[in-house]
């Protein structure tokens, strides 16, 4: 089996492309075959300087690497597009030789005033197809002589495919089941543009053929795109590979999740963004996996050797799947929590000191520890400033709502109680606390939330007897002097 994830570089990875690149490498994981990454880069006005090493990066950072492609090399490379022109030229040139394809020199402005002739009510968008181009200018209707003439010449010219009527092309869809389209809607599809360049659809089924892929996996929007293929294999007399069309992303609301509409909802769109905004790669992959696969059980937490083990096209789906970022959030927390809570800290140890100052990485894996549970991402650490620095406000709600009179002295007498402790450990400071509010008849919350209150100036956050022992039995003693005095 031989599997292939073929991006165009114009723009950065897309989460869509990811699960298709995450699809590829699974089953290719799966029946002990081949992942081959190639670069279509045949399109020079859409292309982006930097974007064939985003793809790389992404792909890396996922985790997601393949035996050929290029930095990697193999048996049927070159692995960009643009570096086979040859071999497209070849092809295109035996298509013309065989009937199947044909020479057109018409201008831009010529094919639209055929346009123009050719629209009705009835036929909106006219083709350049059977029904009009024995009136245009190619090398169906021009002499032998006129059109070697014009190519002696460097007359502008493209290749189309000569598509005939009355045809019905089918092929067998892993996904999607038996497929069937007229000929009679595919036009004479443009094969090589007027600078040489292959359009996708001549490249993508030369290069397939020639990397001998046994599986092309793509995107639903790429359905209709597969008859002209089939009929390119069909001329040259190649077999096609097995095709599978996977399901659509749909916005939360509907329709497919284009850059427009998921950036109106806050959903990220690049890969790139995802790393930015701190997601892990195996919680992303996990999420992107099930958003139109399911293994056959109720498992959702599963690493990429465990999809793999059980993956096949079987069971993708064939409806659009909604993109839920809720979901994904929590499938980013059940990793982070899988985590070593000191890789965790070594992580965040650079933005705990560029924001707080010079912390010991055992303090910010203790930080880390108390947070975890309330933790999305990494960098949420930094949500709870509290425990690196005294809160410099109290929540006015809080204070208004639940500061006692009484409150300021209890906090001066719960510090001498703290003060006198020998041992600074959480167990210690919950045994001094409630043995002094059985002492005193005093109810547990009048003392609990004052001194939670001057620690973090926030009614609620983590464990507050681990909060107190990682903060130190000086810093705790200051801050409840401070809100003790403060909101008195």
């Amino acid at each position: 089996m031989r599997v292939r994830f073929a991006p165009s570089p114009t723009g950065y990875l897309h989460i869509g492309g990811l699960r298709t690149a995450l699809y590829n490498y699974l089953l290719a994981k799966r029946h002990g075959g081949v992942f081959v990454l190639r670069v279509e880069d045949t399109d020079q006005t859409r292309f982006v300087a930097d974007a064939e090493q985003d793809i790389l990066d992404s792909l890396s950072w996922a985790g997601l690497s393949f035996e050929e492609g290029p930095g990697v090399g193999g048996a049927f490379g070159p692995y960009r597009q643009s570096e086979r022109s040859a071999r497209y030229k070849e092809v295109a040139e035996e298509l013309v030789r065989l009937g199947k394809a044909y020479f057109a020199f018409d201008s831009s402005e010529e094919i639209e005033a055929m346009k123009g002739r050719h629209t009705t009510a009835e036929n909106p968008t006219p083709r350049y197809d059977f029904n009009t181009r024995l009136e245009m200018v190619n090398s169906l209707t021009l002499s032998e002589a006129d059109v070697k003439a014009r190519l002696d010449r460097g007359d502008e010219f493209v290749v189309r495919l000569l598509v005939e009527p009355g045809q019905v092309v089918s092929f067998q869809d892993a996904v999607r089941g038996n497929v069937s389209f007229d000929s009679q809607a595919v036009d004479d599809q443009v094969l090589v543009k007027s600078d040489g360049l292959p359009t996708y659809h001549l490249a993508n089924i030369v290069d397939d053929h020639d990397m001998q892929i046994t599986h092309v996996i793509r995107g639903e929007e790429w359905l209709s795109s597969t008859p002209k293929h089939i009929l390119l294999y069909n001329a040259l007399g190649w077999s096609a590979p097995q095709m599978a069309h996977l399901p659509l992303i749909l916005s939360p609301t509907g329709g497919k999740l284009s850059k427009r509409n998921a950036e109106k909802q806050g959903i990220p769109v690049s890969v790139q963004q995802y790393i930015q905004h701190g997601y892990e790669p195996g919680a992303l992959l996990n999420f992107l996996a099930l958003l139109g696969w399911n293994p056959g059980n109720d498992q959702e937490i599963m690493d990429l050797e465990e999809m793999a083990s059980v993956f096949s096209l079987d069971r993708v789906g064939q409806a659009g799947v909604q993109f839920d970022l809720q979901k994904l959030s929590w499938f980013n927390e059940q990793y982070l929590r899988a985590k070593n809570t000191k890789d965790i800290a070594e992580s965040v140890l650079p933005l705990v000191k560029d924001r707080f100052g010079d912390y010991s990485l055992g303090h910010v894996e203790g930080a880390v520890k108390l947070m975890i549970e309330r933790m999305t991402f990494e960098k949420d650490i930094l949500d709870a400033p509290y425990l690196f620095e005294a809160p410099t406000a109290y929540d006015e709600k809080s204070v208004q709502k639940r500061w006692k009179t009484d409150s300021s002295d209890l906090l001066t007498a719960f510090s001498s109680e703290f003060e006198s402790l020998s041992s600074w450990d959480a167990a210690s400071i919950e045994g001094c606390l409630k043995a002094k509010v059985e002492r005193d008849a005093l109810g547990l919350g009048s003392i609990m939330f004052p001194v939670r209150l001057s620690l973090t100036g926030e009614p609620s956050g983590p464990d507050l007897f681990g909060m107190m022992e990682l903060l130190g039995k000086n810093e705790v003693l200051a801050r409840m002097q401070k809100a003790a005095n403060e909101l008195r």
